[in-house]
């Protein structure tokens, strides 16, 4: 939506701590702090301090400072990556080149076999095979080196509208609900969610991040 705009929105800090679920799973971007104006008339981009992530930012606009709204693709392409392998964008924790998550993941993205080993392990392969690797695809083409390669957000958005009507996405959700609600019932207490929360898997809350980009 925000990229939609004859001058469109660039939100600058897209990752999965900045995206507010409710209590019907409805999405709400968080944090306009950073947001800035794209380019305007002939200009392909804009000028700019870097700030926001490492991990989620785009490495031209790191390496060059230039931000366009591809900048915010390549962001998305990084939380599309933590949902289908359940890590976070950058974990210490890890060794090696499994401190970073698209390091790590990208080069599985395009093989079958390959997207396996990075699957998220908790969810036991109750998923769509073919929709996993419909949304590995699309995130190995949001994270492309070159920007102007990258799709609009307008395409992503299709592409994963698309996914969400297929039969066998709609079975696994169906699932889902049935499995939540089973487990609800099975509970001796009740819990009341908060009306919206973070989305699950993503980093610490950054909320007081307003410094440029430091390792």
């Amino acid at each position: 939506y925000l990229m939609q705009f004859a001058h469109a929105i660039i939100f600058r800090d897209l990752k999965t701590s900045n995206i507010l679920l409710d209590e019907h799973w409805n999405d709400k971007l968080s944090d306009f702090g950073l947001a800035k104006a794209g380019p305007t008339g002939d200009r392909t981009h804009v000028s700019t301090q870097v700030m926001g992530t490492y991990g989620y930012a785009a490495p031209e606009y790191v390496a060059t400072g230039r931000l366009s709204a591809k900048a915010d693709v390549y962001s998305f392409g990084v939380v599309l990556l933590e949902l289908l392998s359940g890590r976070r964008a950058l974990d210490k924790t890890r060794v090696g080149i499994e401190q970073n998550l698209v390091d790590w993941a990208k080069p599985a993205l395009g093989d079958r076999r390959k997207l396996l080993r990075i699957m998220d392990t908790r969810l036991e392969g109750q998923y769509p095979k073919k929709g996993a690797f419909t949304v590995a695809s699309l995130a190995s083409q949001c994270l492309s080196n070159e920007a102007k390669v990258r799709p609009r957000m307008s395409e992503v958005m299709a592409t994963l509208e698309q996914l969400l009507d297929s039969k066998d996405t709609a079975k696994v959700v169906l699932l889902e609900q049935q499995k939540a609600s089973n487990q609800a019932r099975r509970s001796p207490m009740r819990h009341h969610p908060s009306p919206l929360r973070s989305l699950p898997g993503g980093p610490p809350s950054p909320y007081e991040r307003r410094s440029p980009l430091v390792h």
